[in-house]
């Protein structure tokens, strides 16, 4: 149709060099005259090629938040297994930032296609990704968002507004109350997630604007101490704060309390808290847990391998910044949440 040959037709899909101008307008104008579309598909299988992406997350127990994250990365290599798409897991110790800097090292030996990296400090998450970009690396973070490391894309919840909404939702049944709790999983004081970071500074900030009478009290559940040791940090809390009723944590470790409400039949007090994990819809159900916001933990690790599989198989453009639903489930509706729903 455009009166050239097959082989500059070619140099002109494939944007090529060694074409005249002439030729080249004649192609396109054939192209946009036929709405040509490559097939991406039939070009990434054309390449019979082998593409492992490794999963970087922290060292989990079973049932929490991570797992998941797994299930849904590891379904998407599934769906993608005709294009050789494999996924291999990497864990640290997400309070200890020397296993990161060991295990994503021994990430960069394997020579990865593509990233899914759950950052840990700014300063050596930094290092990691610095390698990466060196590398021609393509990688997604997930969790926490750090935009200063220009990674390819990011999935997860706006952290701010996730805990805005938390507030908002709280305070429609503790409105009449003096004092709030937060509860906090911690590691030399601090805890160790900027998500987490973000979410109390976006509780704090509807406090302030719309419940700035209203307490805020911090407890502390160290790492250090030992998981043995809650049981008697949270009694002795409550023990002396008969006038808390309602508290809050921003990870998913809200049964942590809401077992502790339960064996010790504390039925006026609950707490709000994140991620539909089997044990905290036990407590939901149970009415010590009051809310939990869900953020898809599977649609997330599946969407972070499918954006590595859009971008570096089917080279598509792929949305830098990708955040997840937030929504709120009670005892009434947590039976409908849809775990592994895309």
């Amino acid at each position: 149709m455009a009166g050239v040959s097959v082989g500059t037709v070619d140099r002109v899909l494939h944007n090529r060099p060694n074409i005249s101008k002439f030729a080249r307008e004649k192609v396109e104008k054939v192209l946009e005259s036929i709405n040509y579309q490559p097939n991406m598909y039939a070009s990434a299988l054309a390449y019979n090629k082998s593409y492992t992406f490794y999963l970087v997350v922290p060292q989990h127990e079973s049932e929490a938040y991570w797992e998941e994250i797994e299930e849904g990365a590891l379904k998407a290599a599934e769906v993608r297994r005709d294009f050789y798409v494999n996924v291999e897991i990497i864990y640290y110790d997400r309070f200890n930032s020397e296993t990161f800097v060991k295990q994503v090292n021994h990430c960069l030996e394997l020579n990865p296609d593509g990233v899914i990296v759950v950052p840990s400090q700014l300063d050596v998450t930094r290092t990691f990704t610095d390698k990466l970009h060196e590398r021609n690396i393509p990688f997604v973070m997930l969790d926490s968002y750090m935009p200063d490391l220009q990674p390819l894309s990011f999935y997860g919840q706006d952290s701010l507004a996730s805990g805005y909404f938390a507030a908002k939702m709280l305070m429609m049944i503790a409105n009449n109350e003096k004092e709030i709790l937060i509860v906090k999983q911690t590691k030399d004081g601090k805890v160790v997630s900027k998500q987490q970071e973000n979410r109390e500074m976006g509780f704090k900030t509807y406090m302030n604007d719309h419940f700035p009478h209203i307490k805020i009290t911090d407890v502390n559940l160290p790492l250090e101490t030992g998981k043995h040791r809650y049981a008697d940090i949270l009694e002795e809390f409550f023990t002396q704060n008969p006038q808390v009723h309602h508290c809050i944590t921003f990870n998913s470790k809200a049964h942590i309390v809401g077992n502790f409400l339960l064996q010790t039949n504390r039925r006026n007090v609950q707490i709000m808290g994140y991620d539909m994990v089997g044990k905290n819809a036990e407590c939901l159900k149970q009415g010590s847990i009051s809310f939990l916001i869900a953020q898809h933990a599977y649609m997330q690790g599946y969407a972070c391998v499918d954006t590595l599989f859009q971008a570096i198989v089917l080279k598509k453009k792929v949305s830098p910044i990708n955040y997840m639903p937030i929504e709120l489930l009670t005892k009434e509706n947590v039976e409908f949440y849809r775990r592994t729903q895309l």
